[in-house]
């Protein structure tokens, strides 16, 4: 049952065809970050996020790939499925530890496809700890230095936005489009960076090189 919900989560979020051609993985990335997974994350895999939190699923640590499903579980699925409330971060601390200790012992190394190194480090780049964002930068441009040409704009784009989260860090020591929703009070430098609507998370897409992208 868990080998199957393991694969179920990993067939959902990374399909075949991701490596054919930049259109193909720039409209997944559309559906990652814009939500359009949220439909079917919400019907599908709450009781498995549940199980996830309560530690019924640490047991797929144990490889590569089975600890990327359970970082996707944990940070991805727990954002469209409690998005708009606390929650949303609720499990970041232990996407963030499975991140930094699969880093650690060679299983982020293992990952073939750059698309799944991405979302393993991921949990870094929505830390509040600089030097996580300054690790995920150091990846997330290694990774950009090293894919094919053709698919080289999203992981560009991808470092990039690392970047960006870091440098908001460095500046505010959080993110402060999440102070609202944490309860956390927004200083006056805060309330202007908010104003002027320029949210990293936010920023366009890459279009690519392609019309159908």
């Amino acid at each position: 049952m868990d080998d199957d919900s393991c694969a179920e989560v990993l067939a959902f979020w990374f399909p075949d065809g991701l490596a054919r051609d930049e259109a193909a993985l720039l409209r997944r990335a559309e559906w990652w970050f814009r939500g359009g997974a949220d439909e079917e994350i919400i019907r599908r895999f709450p009781p498995l996020l549940e199980r996830a939190e309560r530690g019924e699923l640490d047991h797929w640590a144990e490889t590569p790939r089975s600890r990327l499903a359970l970082i996707v579980v944990l940070d991805q699925f727990s954002r469209s499925v409690y998005r708009g409330s606390r929650r949303a971060f609720s499990n970041d601390p232990k996407a963030r530890a499975l991140a930094l200790d699969g880093l650690a012992c060679g299983q982020y190394a293992a990952l073939e496809a750059p698309w799944e190194k991405t979302f393993f480090s991921l949990p870094l780049g929505h830390s509040e700890e600089r030097e996580h964002l300054e690790l995920v930068v150091a990846l997330a441009e290694e990774l950009a230095r090293e894919v094919p040409v053709e698919l080289r704009s999203w992981f560009e784009f991808s470092a990039n936005q690392a970047r960006g989260h870091r440098d908001v860090i460095a500046r505010f020591g959080r993110h402060p489009h999440r102070n609202e929703v944490l309860g956390r009070r927004s200083t006056p430098e805060e309330l202007e960076y908010l104003a002027r609507g320029q949210l990293v998370h936010e920023r366009p897409l890459p279009a690519g090189r392609r019309v159908d992208a």
